[in-house]
Parts: C-alpha cells; sequence; structure tokens
C-alpha cells in the first residue's frame, strides 16, 4: 500500500499545481458573478455585451466543472486508498492501482490539451534559423541546427519543405526558411523560438581552437486567410528576381523569385524555392502574414513567455539552449534546466524532451 500511497500522493500534488496555475478557484467566482449578472432584468438590453459575457461564462464554467470534477475523483481515489490500508484488502488495492493508471492518463491528456490549446497551436508553421554571431562558424550552426529540425520533423511524420534559403559565404547558411506541415507543428515548434548556442572546437580553426556560435530562431503559425491579419496591396512591395539557388536553366531565364516589403513595418520577406513566381509569391505572404501575427501578439501579449522576441539579439547574454561539444558533451535547456549528454541524439532531431518540459513549465506542471 506505501507504493499506492506515493503514487496518489504524487497525482494529488500535480493536480492541485495546476489547479493553482490555472487560478480556478478565482474562475469558479467569476463564473458564479457571470451567473448571477445574467439573470438581471436588464441583462440583455445591451446585446453585444450580453453576448460576450455569455460566451465567457460558458467558457469558464466548462474549464471549472471539468477541472472540479476531476478533482473529486483524485479525493475519491484517496477514500478508496484509507479504505484498501483500514481493511487491508488486496483487491481494492488491486482496483485501486488501476484507478490510479487512469487518472494518471487523464491528466496527461488534459495537460497535452492546456500545453496545446493556443488558439494557432494546432495550424502548420514557419520555421526560420539566422545564423547570428560567429561568421562561418554561426553560418555552419545554422545548417546543423536546420538538419536537426528536418531530423525531428521527419521524425514526427510533418512535411517539412525549404521556402527561402541564402547560403553562408564560406559554409552552412546565413537564414533559412522552412515550412512545416503537420498536426500541431506550430504547437510543438513554438518552444523552440530564441537563441540556440553552440560551444565546439572549430572545424575551421586551423589551431583547433574552441569557439562559441549563435543561431537564432523564430517560429510563425502558419494562418488561414480570413484570419486576423489583413494586408493592404497598397502597403506592399513586391519585386521580382532571378533565384540564385540550383535550378538549372528555368533559374537563369526567368525572374521566379519575389521578395516582398511590408512599407508599414519595413519588413522583408523572400522566396525563392518554388517553381514558379506564383508560389513563390504565396509563400512570402504566407511568412508575412505569420511575422505581422508574430509582432502583433508581441504587442498585446508582452508578458507571456511564448512571444517572440524580435528585437532580442542573437549573440551573449540571450539564449534559451546551449549545446556544448567540448570540453565536455551536454546539451542544456536554459528555461527549464533540462540537460542530457546524448548530443549527437539530439543534433539528428530528438528534441521532442525539450520541447514536453518547456510545454509542461507553461501550465505550470512539474513531474
Amino acid at each position: 500500500m506505501q507504493d499506492l500511497t506515493l503514487r496518489l500522493d504524487k497525482l494529488d500534488a500535480r493536480f492541485e499545481s495546476i489547479w493553482r496555475r490555472l487560478d480556478l478557484d478565482e474562475k469558479s467566482k467569476r463564473v458564479a458573478d457571470l451567473d448571477q449578472q445574467s439573470q438581471a432584468p436588464d441583462f440583455w438590453n445591451d446585446g453585444l455585451v450580453a453576448q460576450k459575457q455569455m460566451r465567457e461564462l460558458s467558457d469558464l464554467r466548462q474549464q471549472v466543472e471539468s477541472w472540479t470534477a476531476l478533482r473529486q475523483e483524485v479525493q475519491d481515489a484517496r477514500i478508496m486508498l484509507e479504505m484498501a490500508q483500514a481493511e487491508e484488502d488486496e483487491d481494492t488495492g488491486a482496483e485501486l492501482e488501476s484507478e490510479l493508471d487512469r487518472l494518471q492518463k487523464v491528466l496527461e491528456d488534459r495537460i497535452f490539451q492546456l500545453a496545446l490549446s493556443g488558439k494557432h497551436d494546432h495550424n502548420d508553421a514557419i520555421l526560420a534559423i539566422h545564423a547570428g554571431e560567429g561568421g562561418t562558424e554561426a553560418q555552419d550552426w545554422a545548417s546543423m541546427m536546420l538538419r536537426m529540425y528536418l531530423r525531428w520533423a521527419e521524425r514526427r511524420g510533418y512535411k517539412a519543405t525549404i521556402t527561402d534559403q541564402t547560403e553562408g559565404d564560406t559554409a552552412g547558411v546565413k537564414s533559412v526558411y522552412v515550412e512545416v506541415m503537420g498536426d500541431y507543428a506550430y504547437g510543438y515548434l513554438k518552444a523552440e523560438k530564441g537563441n540556440h548556442r553552440l560551444v565546439r572546437i572549430s572545424p575551421f580553426d586551423g589551431s583547433a581552437r574552441r569557439h562559441t556560435s549563435f543561431a537564432k530562431v523564430e517560429v510563425m503559425p502558419v494562418l488561414d486567410d480570413d484570419i486576423e491579419i489583413k494586408i493592404s496591396p497598397n502597403d506592399i512591395r513586391m519585386d521580382f528576381f532571378l533565384s540564385g539557388g540550383a535550378g538549372g536553366q528555368n533559374v537563369q531565364k526567368n525572374s521566379t523569385a519575389v521578395r516582398i516589403t511590408h512599407i508599414p513595418s519595413g519588413l522583408v520577406v523572400t522566396c525563392q524555392n518554388e517553381r514558379s513566381q506564383l508560389q513563390n509569391r504565396e509563400s512570402a505572404m504566407r511568412v508575412l502574414r505569420g511575422k505581422l501575427y508574430e509582432i502583433e501578439r508581441q504587442k498585446n501579449e508582452a508578458e507571456r513567455v511564448e512571444i517572440k522576441g524580435d528585437l532580442v539579439h542573437a549573440g551573449f547574454g540571450s539564449r534559451i539552449r546551449s549545446y556544448v561539444l567540448h570540453p565536455y558533451q551536454m546539451v542544456k535547456d536554459e528555461r527549464t534546466g533540462l540537460e542530457t549528454s546524448a548530443t549527437q541524439a539530439v543534433l539528428d532531431g530528438e528534441i521532442d524532451g525539450f520541447i514536453d518540459a518547456w510545454l509542461r513549465q507553461q501550465v505550470g506542471d512539474e513531474e
């Protein structure tokens, strides 16, 4: 019974931590207040306000009732444990173990729903990698990160397409944009926003000295055409030019590459990896809309951790994760504290552990 007691204590502690993180006590009070307001004789005098409050009431009530029901189930399991202990009933103990397995699964599902409950978390994503400080070293590091994310996408069964790429001066890439298509691609990849640091013996240094390199990751959702961001044709300038990448004679004969400048914000995006000018224009517009969406989110929700920091400099003093290949092997996430010595596995795309830990942190869950 001692093992069952420990399991239940741990489950109970995790549940209560999430309850506090979601501020469900205050939300319960808000439900009561809104319910009382909805019964006032003049409640529907302003239809728009009333509808908004009723939507809020419905959403809050569903959340509070759902978590309250789960809390009651955890409390019922506690009563079952106490009965089994008092009667030394092995059958009840076996039944409780099965019940704890079920509750654990329910809680894990709830945590997943919370961590990936953002408005666009289920969308496809646009992943951008930019080489930071470090010259050729940083450009090579950016290409290593590109390989890491392509491997990660392949492991998850996602489709990843490079839509724009600027090659490095000597090796690697200066910047690259990848469209990642699959369920919750944005929800998962938003955990990767920020600066990534690499420490290693440089393959480009004849003296075999240790170098530190940085690369910055941006992540934007691929938005449906009818969502939020409206771009006036008068606000953009579109230029067409010859693609600089591979593609044979067609690349040299046709100006298929597209550069779009958003005049109000000064944002510039390019796409040159598709075969046609129309495809490149559509891809570039998706990137532009995603960038504008992220800027708007930054204005409205600057206090939230997941917002992309457009003004964060990719260099010393700001990073979300460090990849150390010398003098020891370690990858450490600076936000969650999670670390591993399996550096090659991480560089081969095994980053789900880091993503999962960050997502759990967002809902205040610690196992």
